[in-house]
């Protein structure tokens, strides 16, 4: 490993830190000790090589899991959001929510407007994608027999700006279907790759488990119904940022396939993803990598 490689692992560690700790007192001498660099120089550090400072990424952090929770329903009113975002007044956090995303709490909740949205927190996905290179263990890869999963297919194609757009179409809809990720499985399956030479041709499933007799409104929207088929799957857990998985599916791909005398079966990956009720756990999804 070079010493850069070893630098960008040391900062990586500050932002997997700050996911799951964003409930916690994430302030300058705990983040330079994570990475452990001098606290004199962390915050200059941090900004040099990320583009925003350490403070308005934790900042976008947390507005991101508090916008997040006024659509999906998992807090009872804003201001339990605000107080899980660090504000003790909900004045204060409803004028920096809409200084970020020009709107208010309130009326997020009720409509929300995702492209100054997606604007907003443009630099947080910016900031890991600058040095992602994470390293996985072959061990932690586990093969195993999956069942089949009956689900509801809420499709993105096109160009990859636009999907998180679609994922919080899909977030709304699943709410007002009734099919909380508490209740109902979530999963994403990969029929393309998330940079495509030409942004046309990406293309994602959005997809929640349903019971074999379980109907469901479409609610205008076009949903289908659909299957993931039972067999092997080769299966990777990611802790943490399950924002881009894509770091885990190429290593799986790479590395771990060539190595394991394994051939893939005639089904893309994909990955069901995990969300704990206790917000101070990290957020968790398994990669299937489905083998013959």
């Amino acid at each position: 490993m070079t010493a850069l490689d070893n630098y960008h692992r040391r900062m990586l560690r500050v932002l997997d830190y700050i996911e799951k700790h964003l409930d916690d007192d994430l302030d300058l001498e705990t983040m330079s000790g994570v990475a452990a660099f001098s606290k004199f120089h962390f915050h200059r550090q941090f900004k040099a090589l990320f583009g925003v400072s350490v403070h308005r990424y934790i900042q976008l952090a947390r507005l991101r899991r508090a916008s997040q929770q006024l659509v999906d329903g998992h807090a009872d009113s804003v201001t339990d959001v605000a107080v899980g975002a660090g504000y003790s007044a909900p004045d204060a956090f409803a004028r920096v929510f809409r200084q970020r995303f020009g709107q208010s709490p309130s009326s997020f909740r009720r409509s929300p407007d995702w492209e100054p949205w997606l604007a907003a927190i443009r630099p947080l996905n910016i900031a890991r994608s600058k040095v992602m290179q994470v390293i996985f263990d072959p061990d932690a890869v586990n093969v195993r027999q999956v069942s089949l999963v009956r689900i509801a297919i809420f499709e993105h194609r096109g160009d990859p700006e636009g999907v998180d757009a679609t994922i919080q179409r899909f977030i709304a809809w699943r709410k007002a279907a009734g099919l909380s990720p508490r209740t109902s499985p979530t999963f994403s399956i990969w029929h393309s790759e998330r940079r495509p030479a030409n942004p046309a041709e990406y293309a994602i499933d959005l997809c929640v488990g349903l019971a074999a007799d379980h109907a469901f409104e479409t609610l205008g929207e076009p949903v289908k119904v659909g299957e993931i088929p039972a067999g092997r799957c080769a299966v990777l857990r990611v802790t943490g940022d399950t924002h881009d998985l894509e770091p885990a599916a190429l290593f799986l791909y790479r590395e771990w396939l060539p190595a394991s005398g394994e051939e893939m079966r005639d089904f893309p990956i994909y990955c069901q993803r995990f969300f704990p009720e206790d917000p101070g756990r990290a957020a968790e999804a398994d990669i299937f990598l489905p083998l013959k």
